[in-house]
């Protein structure tokens, strides 16, 4: 959100929360606005061993339950209260285990929205209060999923609420502009620690082949699209979903024809 295009990525100045950011895609994102400039504020429910850092730098930790409405406000209060503004919003918490959607528990898809709807809902609402009075606005980055737009087995809950975060962001993006921009980012699979019972023991060597790109993303992929998104390189862009998934995946006709033509 630099005010002079020559250095569109300079974040000096300004403040940043990440939610979920003290690990994965979280922590790459925290430490790619630090190294900008920013401050960074990151949240969890409790506090790791080691907060992101860069440039000499670290971020300042809240815990946080962001399901819980009164936490996340709390948690915007906390970071006005400490930096005497709130610019951007990373909502980046989120996630689930695979579950049958025939015995999964109303408990288990309870907390599965919760935390990938309707707690990103809980601190933008906070965010907006912050940043809609503030000279020059605020960016609320929502990190989606692939999910939404194709679904895979086991993840029902977690498909439905990814979908209405992307819809949540398109709604936000008409009622809050223009003072505050909302955008959606659309993630495939990531290269990070917790993702590991996804992409399989070996590192993600055989996931990489039914990727365009030829590669799984890192963390830092994403964390690069969040800095273009609060940028003013993003200036006129609002409710939008921006696709870092390597082109998403091979078409499995296409994989299976390879397979039989020995190609792969």
């Amino acid at each position: 959100m630099a005010s002079d295009l020559d250095d569109p990525l300079d974040f000096t100045g300004r403040v940043v929360l990440v939610t979920g950011g003290t690990k994965g895609i979280g922590a790459a994102t925290a430490q790619a606005f630090l190294g900008a400039g920013a401050d960074v504020v990151v949240c969890g429910r409790t506090a790791p061993a080691a907060l992101p850092a860069a440039a000499g730098r670290e971020a300042f930790f809240v815990a946080a339950d962001v399901r819980d409405p009164a936490a996340a406000a709390e948690l915007v209060d906390r970071t006005v209260e400490r930096f005497g503004r709130l610019d951007v919003l990373v909502n980046n918490a989120g996630g689930s285990p695979d579950a049958d959607a025939a015995t999964v528990s109303p408990r288990f898809v309870e907390k599965i929205v919760a935390l990938n709807l309707l707690a990103p809902f809980y601190v933008a609402q906070a965010a907006h209060g912050a940043m809609r009075t503030r000279p020059g606005g605020g960016s609320v980055v929502n990190i989606g999923s692939v999910s939404a737009h194709d679904p895979q087995p086991g993840t029902a809950a977690y498909t439905a609420a990814k979908a209405g975060l992307l819809a949540l962001t398109k709604a936000l993006a008409l009622e809050w502009a223009p003072e505050v921009r909302v955008n959606h980012i659309t993630t495939g699979l990531v290269r990070t620690g917790s993702a590991a019972s996804v992409y399989g023991a070996d590192g993600g060597a055989s996931v990489a082949g039914v990727v365009p790109m030829g590669r799984m993303a890192v963390p830092a992929d994403v964390a690069r699209a969040c800095l273009f998104l609060a940028s003013d390189l993003s200036a006129y862009v609002n409710g939008a979903d921006l696709a870092v998934h390597g082109g998403g995946e091979l078409p499995a006709r296409f994989l299976a024809a390879k397979s039989a033509s020995g190609q792969v």
